[in-house]
Parts: structure tokens; C-alpha cells; sequence
């Protein structure tokens, strides 16, 4: 019996390199897997060259879009592919949201954007050191394992609103200052535009596979909704939301006149590490890698645990697979974004739809990788999966990510009010980081006040006074801008 229950596992050299058959996954639960994460992620190709490209340096220059787009494919593909071989965990990474925005209309505006991407670099480059010295592993493990619970669980409910407001479901209210009511559903209370019809019409019929336990729901959902967004678009024609307040997020869906087009990869190594301390002055150039290394290490650290909760691979600890390795790639990717000049890669929190549909291993990585490759040649026909097919997994995954919360003792408020605060911050204030560390100054604080404080790991008053400086930026750039 023994015999027959191992032989599985010793397949073959591929088999036992990734643990395919040893986490209980399959092949094919590993292509799908990368194939929904790739869908789910894939508007970063199109998201981040808009972001970058719409802000200007000191000299007033933009960043060309093409060059933009296949550098942000070329990194998220290479880096991707190296989480999946050297971690072997199913965690995509390419160029962060927020960060991004930070280095474009932030940093950049202070000095030249080789500069700035140098900036990037170095906090890449630091984050490994911490890493390679064990301080970033040791601050993971300092985390109490309900906190970590609490930031998959967060993590979760970020997803949904996330594909809530990238479907068009929930909107900003335009004139939020007379109103109480900061958001809306739909545009003036009304739902259903054509694409927010589609987006709902495919989250149904995606519910109904999931419910129904069919393989491959997640990745059916994605394409079934964009063949619907396709016909729909043409015959509505309702167009982009830039030149139709109830057009499409980002994508139109329909098909490119050009299907293939040739790379741009003159950007890459377009950055100078010491020329911000020269132009902007050493402790301008401080407080903004101080300002990324926060936001990186962090959105990281919540990013592993929730992919690893939702696919039941953390250990008694709270922690992930070869978490070293994990974060070191994840640092690496923060510096080779910096060297392209697409901002700091880090891990997307949409791995967790692949996994979601059943990935467990590097494989799926491989998949989502090849297929970031393949996007810079083929960028037009990935910009036809439109925002609001893509949206309808991330729902559902935050649905699946939800469900942990149960293993949160909400009796101990001393635990409880810091996992609250670190559920509801994430999805409210659109950041994982603050999330986090609103949930750990709150434990903290908490903690002491109530007699407890040497249940509180030492590291963590530190994080936790690195929190309240990030958390006071604000005034503390203005004093030293």
C-alpha cells in the first residue's frame, strides 16, 4: 500500500522537481492555473506604460508607451518564470500598482527618470540584502499566525472590490464633497451599462460552474465573458471609457487589426543609481527608497501568505514553501524593473485566482511566464480580454479568500481589532501595506495597553515604528521638501 501511495510522487524528474503529484495538483490543474492568473493580470501590460508614460521628469520628459509596454511583459515574463523555478510557488510578479504611480508622479517629477528607476534599484538591491540577512524572514514569522490570517482574508475583500470597480460595478461618486456616500453602484445609481452587464451576467455564469464544481470554472468564466464582451461591443460599439463615461475599463474588446507587432526594449538599463542623490539631494532620495522598501516589503509579505492560504500551503507558522527564496526573487524582481525602467516588480495578489482554479507549483508560472513573453509580441491580442471578463475571477477568489476569517479568534479583541483593522483597511484605502500595518501599530498598542506586551515578538515594535513613520510621510516630505 505504502509503495503504491508513493510511486505517484516519483513520476518523473519534472514531477518530483516542482511536487506536482506531492501538493496534490496535476498538469493540467497547473496550465489552467496559468492561464487564469495570466488573464487576471494580464491589463498590467496596458495599465502600467498608461500610468508611467502620463508622468514627466524634472526635464519634463515622458517615457514612450511601446517601449513601456514590452519592457513591463519582458520583466513580468522573465521574473515570473524564475519565481516558478527557483521558489516553486504559484506567484506571478510584475510592475506594482501604487508604486508605479509613486515613481511617475512622485519621484520622477524631483530628478530624471534614469534616476528615479535607479532609485528603484537600490531599494531592490536592499530588500535582498534584508532578505539574504534573514531580517525580512524574521519580521514574516514575527507576525502572529491570526494577523496573517487576517491579512489573506483582507486580501481577499481588496480582490473583490478590485474587480467590482475594474468591472465598472462600483464607481467613485463625481462629487463626492455633497455627498455622504463616497461611492456608488454603477453611474448615478444606475447599474447596468453594456459592459457592466456583461461583467455580471459572466460572474453568474461563473458562480454557476464554480457551484457546480466544474474544471476550469475561473478560466471558463474569463473567456466565456470576453467572447460575450466581443459580440456585444459589436454591436453596441459603445467604445473605450475614455470617450464613453459607460464604455469599457481599459480594453475594447474586439478584435486588433494587428495581431503581432515587433517589441521595443530600448528602455532597458535606462537608469543611473547616484544621479537622484546629486539632483534632488540625499535625503529627499532617502525618504522615497525608504517610501518603496515599505510599500514593497510588506505588500509581499501579505501577498505570499494570501495565495499560500487560499491554496492550503502554509504550515503551523502561517508560512509559505521556500519562503527565502520567495521573497529573494521578489527582490530581484523589484531591481530588474528598476533596471528596465518599468518601475519595482513585485508578486500580484491575482496569482491567487490560478490558484483559485487549482494551481499549486512553479509550474503554473511557467505558463503565466511564456505567456508575458509571448505579450510583447502579441500586446494588440491581449488587449482584448477586457477588464470586466477579467474581474469576474477575482470575485470569486475573494469569495474563496474570505473564508479563513473563521479561524480568527474574535473573543481575544486584543487580536480581534487588529485583524479587523487590517481586513477593512486593505480593500478601503486600496493598499495592502496600510492594511498591514494598521493591524500591527494597533496589536502593538494593544498589546502593551492591556498587560500583554511580552507577547509581542521584539521585531515587531520595530515594524511597528517603521509603520507610524511611513504612515507620517506626509508632513515629514513636506518638512524635508
Amino acid at each position: 500500500m505504502s509503495t503504491a501511495a508513493k510511486s505517484p510522487a516519483a513520476r518523473n524528474g519534472f514531477d518530483r522537481f516542482f511536487q506536482i503529484t506531492e501538493r496534490g495538483s496535476t498538469l493540467s490543474r497547473e496550465i489552467r492555473g496559468g492561464l487564469v492568473t495570466f488573464f487576471t493580470m494580464a491589463y498590467i501590460v496596458v495599465l502600467n506604460p498608461l500610468i508611467l508614460a502620463g508622468g514627466a521628469d524634472q526635464k519634463g520628459a515622458h517615457l514612450p508607451l511601446a517601449a513601456l509596454a514590452a519592457g513591463t511583459a519582458l520583466v513580468a515574463g522573465v521574473m515570473t518564470i524564475l519565481m516558478g523555478v527557483v521558489a516553486r510557488f504559484p506567484l506571478a510578479l510584475a510592475a506594482g500598482l501604487g508604486v508605479n504611480a509613486l515613481v511617475a508622479y512622485e519621484i520622477a517629477p524631483q530628478m530624471t527618470w534614469a534616476d528615479a528607476m535607479g532609485l528603484v534599484v537600490i531599494e531592490g538591491l536592499l530588500i535582498g540584502v534584508l532578505v539574504l540577512t534573514g531580517l525580512r524572514t524574521a519580521v514574516f514569522k514575527a507576525v502572529p499566525t491570526q494577523l496573517k490570517t487576517a491579512i489573506g482574508v483582507g486580501i481577499g475583500l481588496f480582490l473583490m472590490i478590485i474587480g467590482l470597480v475594474d468591472s465598472g460595478l462600483v464607481h467613485r461618486v463625481p462629487d463626492a464633497a455633497n455627498t455622504t456616500v463616497p461611492v456608488e453602484m454603477g453611474l448615478g445609481g444606475k447599474l447596468l451599462t453594456w459592459p457592466t452587464l456583461v461583467f455580471v451576467i459572466g460572474l453568474l455564469g461563473t458562480l454557476v460552474l464554480f457551484v457546480r464544481k466544474v474544471k476550469g470554472a475561473i478560466l471558463i468564466g474569463i473567456l466565456g465573458t470576453t467572447v460575450l464582451a466581443i459580440a456585444v461591443e459589436a454591436i453596441a460599439g459603445v467604445g473605450s471609457v475614455v470617450t464613453n463615461p459607460h464604455g469599457w475599463s481599459l480594453n475594447v474588446p474586439k478584435m486588433p487589426e494587428k495581431v503581432v507587432d515587433t517589441p521595443d526594449l530600448s528602455l532597458l538599463g535606462h537608469f543611473n543609481v547616484l544621479g537622484s542623490w546629486q539632483h534632488a539631494g540625499w535625503l529627499v532620495a532617502l525618504m522615497f527608497v525608504f517610501t518603496l522598501l515599505v510599500a514593497d516589503f510588506f505588500d509581499t509579505m501579505g501577498t505570499m501568505v494570501a495565495v499560500g492560504q487560499e491554496g492550503g500551503m502554509l504550515d503551523a507558522e502561517g508560512m509559505p514553501p521556500k519562503t527565502r527564496e520567495i521573497l529573494l526573487v521578489d527582490s530581484v524582481a523589484a531591481a530588474a524593473g528598476g533596471a528596465a525602467s518599468v518601475s519595482s516588480n513585485t508578486s500580484f495578489v491575482e496569482s491567487a485566482a490560478g490558484v483559485g482554479e487549482g494551481a499549486r507549483t512553479g509550474v503554473a508560472n511557467l505558463v503565466t511566464g511564456a505567456l508575458f513573453l509571448l505579450a510583447m509580441f502579441f500586446a494588440p491580442l491581449v488587449q482584448v480580454v477586457p477588464f470586466e471578463a477579467a474581474s469576474t475571477a477575482l470575485v470569486v477568489v475573494g469569495f474563496l479568500m474570505m473564508t479563513a476569517v473563521r479561524q480568527i479568534d474574535w473573543s481575544d479583541w486584543s487580536i480581534s481589532v487588529p485583524a479587523f483593522l487590517t481586513i477593512t483597511l486593505m480593500p478601503f484605502t486600496y493598499s495592502i501595506s496600510n492594511g498591514i500595518g494598521a493591524g500591527i501599530i494597533s496589536y502593538v498598542v494593544l498589546k502593551a495597553a492591556t498587560g500583554k506586551a511580552r507577547e509581542v515578538h521584539p521585531i515587531l515594535y520595530g515594524v511597528a515604528v517603521l509603520f507610524v513613520l511611513y504612515f507620517a510621510r506626509g508632513p515629514l516630505e513636506s518638512w524635508v521638501l
